[in-house]
């Protein structure tokens, strides 16, 4: 089935300039652990050459499009069986663990295993309060650290995830696919945890990223969408009735005082 939406607004006439995207957490619960988004900036120290990489318009270009959301938390988990069989978590770190141990299990969840992709593939997620809105038509991207060079590579794939944020706003989270459960994964603080790709309609617009408020609007609208997923199975199908609902205004610069 085809899914066809459109926040056309002819009336207006086209779009121009910046495109803005706001971000939010959607609890003020230990905000102080999650970091802002960042634009994604990668520079090779010579510039100076004309033909070098930190000059190169198409880079540019790619990176002005991805902003990097970092890992909030220090996490060592392993994965085994218990007695019955039954696919558990390990706290590696122990006593070490910055987390408390009965903590760890409101962070990291291990997803039930008859929704595993292959059976001898774990999928691990952890639980995000970044949400992102937009007041205009664009698409909002979930993909892996591709420009993060870690010396312990993660043993596996995040899933990623593309919608129109537009109509969809939704707390975003980290899904794993661990390929070799056999091994540990290891996440630091402060290290990319994935990247969020903007595209408006026009490519050529670039992207503004601000912080929103989370206003009475945004939160009701948020609860009229937000449990969907837990009972149908093609969320996509919903946008039509989603679009209908959704105030024409969600997204508000917070304010700096």
């Amino acid at each position: 089935m085809e899914i066809t939406v459109s926040f056309d607004r002819p009336d207006d006439g086209p779009e121009t300039g910046p495109v803005t995207v706001g971000w939010f957490l959607t609890s003020d619960k230990n905000a102080v652990l999650y970091d802002p988004p960042e634009r994604l900036i990668v520079r090779p120290s010579n510039k100076a050459h004309a033909k070098s990489a930190g000059r190169c318009p198409a880079v540019i270009q790619l990176e002005s499009r991805y902003f990097v959301v970092k890992c909030p938390f220090d996490i060592h988990i392993g994965f085994k069986r218990d007695e019955k069989g039954k696919a558990v978590l390990i706290n590696r770190a122990g006593s070490a663990s910055p987390i408390r141990a009965n903590k760890l299990g409101d962070l990291m969840v291990l997803v039930n295993e008859a929704e595993w992709r292959y059976p001898d593939r774990p999928t691990v997620q952890m639980m995000l309060p970044y949400c992102f809105v937009a007041d205009e038509m664009v698409y909002l991207s979930e993909v892996a650290a591709f420009a993060h060079y870690r010396p312990d590579p993660l043993l596996g794939t995040i899933f990623g995830g593309r919608f129109p944020l537009t109509i969809w706003p939704r707390p975003l989270m980290w899904a794993f696919e661990w390929h070799e459960p056999q091994k540990d994964i290891v996440l630091r603080r402060g290290e990319p945890l994935f990247y969020v790709q903007i595209e408006a309609v026009d490519p050529a617009r670039p992207v503004q990223l601000v912080e929103a408020e989370r206003t009475p609007e945004l939160a009701a609208y948020l609860d009229k969408i937000g449990g969907a997923v837990n009972y149908v199975n093609q969320t996509f199908g919903l946008f039509k009735a989603a679009e209908a609902i959704r105030p024409k205004r969600l997204l508000v610069p917070k304010r700096r005082d």
